[in-house]
């Protein structure tokens, strides 16, 4: 997949991704599962960062920071960092330029949950 336009739809692993294309949409889907489940706000920094608010609870924190983990054991790019204070936690992503694009479809699927309604 090339990350120089827009990233849409099931599939937004770049070229540098070095997860097995046959294992993607399972990671995509569990990506999908926190932002659906656990994402309660989101913010946007300035530099490819968005910070996802989720759920202050341990079992999100845990799948959070496992989920983290292993998608930087493929994606390299990628910066995750798991904050838990006062009572919140927050998954902070940062990524370079080149990857915005990755970067707004993780976003705009956190958008598509936050929008639904019921929540």
């Amino acid at each position: 997949m090339n990350t120089n336009g827009p990233v849409r739809g099931l599939s937004w692993a770049p070229d540098e991704c070095t997860l097995p294309a046959v294992d993607r949409p399972q990671r995509e889907a569990e990506f999908d599962r926190l932002l659906s489940s656990a994402v309660g706000g989101l913010m946007r920094t300035p530099g490819g960062t968005a910070v996802f608010m989720l759920s202050p609870e341990p079992t999100v924190a845990a799948q959070a920071a496992e989920l983290a983990t292993r998608e930087t054991s493929c994606c390299t790019f990628f910066t995750f960092t798991l904050t838990a204070t006062g009572g919140r936690l927050s998954l902070e992503v940062a990524v370079p330029a080149a990857h915005h694009p990755v970067l707004e479809a993780m976003v705009d699927r956190a958008i598509t949950h936050l929008d639904r309604p019921g929540r």
